[in-house]
């Protein structure tokens, strides 16, 4: 089954998330606080290790100010918070510090513009091969508890954003293959990388980017290393 490994990606959130959500009873607000900083510190990390895979910084930067103007354009940032505030105002309880939409759209995008993302799903969708994405079930299985405890139930629906994310590319890889290059990949991985460090640095407070006007970034490389 071409899909396996996205689906048992998403089940792995959401049993993540829920285990999350029962530890966060216990857990008071000045811990969730340090909680959530710390997870955002080792989401820079998983940024900048993961950016220092790219090769040519000028496809990165083509791709990451192409990519998003091509977000602006589509207001997806816009498109996801909208999204995020439909589930907060179903979901969000009296008293709830993190906002809702918050959690789910950080928590989204965390899963699904690194490297075993994009790497993962490619490989299931040309050889079949899911090992990766199973690997990384695990791990998003580890940190959907983290998250969900610290940002709430927003994490909780970010399942929905890794099956249709992840299942895309998946679905995709057959018609994108003859173009998929060790190189193109490098450098896909570099700038999902990139915006991970952005999703990071809005965590910590330090800014607020529109992040999820970066993510064609990830798939602009394709393009320009046909060019470079």
């Amino acid at each position: 089954m071409i899909l396996a490994g996205t689906i048992v990606n998403t089940a792995a959130v959401l049993v993540g998330s829920t285990v999350g959500l029962l530890l966060k009873k216990g857990i008071p607000e000045k811990y969730s606080d340090i909680m959530m900083k710390g997870v955002a510190l080792c989401t820079m990390y998983i940024g900048i290790s993961g950016a220092l895979k790219g090769e040519n910084t000028i496809i990165l930067i083509l791709s990451v100010v192409i990519g998003a103007m091509i977000g602006q354009f589509f207001d997806l940032d816009g498109k996801l918070n909208r999204l995020g505030g439909v589930i907060e105002k179903k979901f969000k309880k009296e008293g709830e510090p993190m906002p809702v939409a918050q959690g789910f759209v950080s928590a989204s995008l965390l899963f699904c513009v690194g490297a075993m993302t994009i790497v993962g799903s490619l490989q299931s969708g040309l050889t079949g091969d899911h090992q990766m994405l199973y690997t990384k079930s695990v791990l998003d299985c580890i940190s959907s508890i983290v998250f969900a405890s610290s940002m709430g139930i927003g994490v909780l629906f970010s399942a929905i954003f890794v099956l249709v994310f992840q299942g895309a590319i998946t679905l995709g890889a057959q018609a994108l293959a003859p173009v998929l290059t060790d190189s193109v990949v490098a450098e896909m991985t570099c700038a999902g990388s990139v915006i991970i460090i952005a999703l990071a640095l809005n965590m910590l407070g330090i800014t607020k980017l529109k992040v999820m006007n970066y993510i064609p970034a990830i798939f602009l490389p394709i393009v320009f290393c046909l060019f470079l």
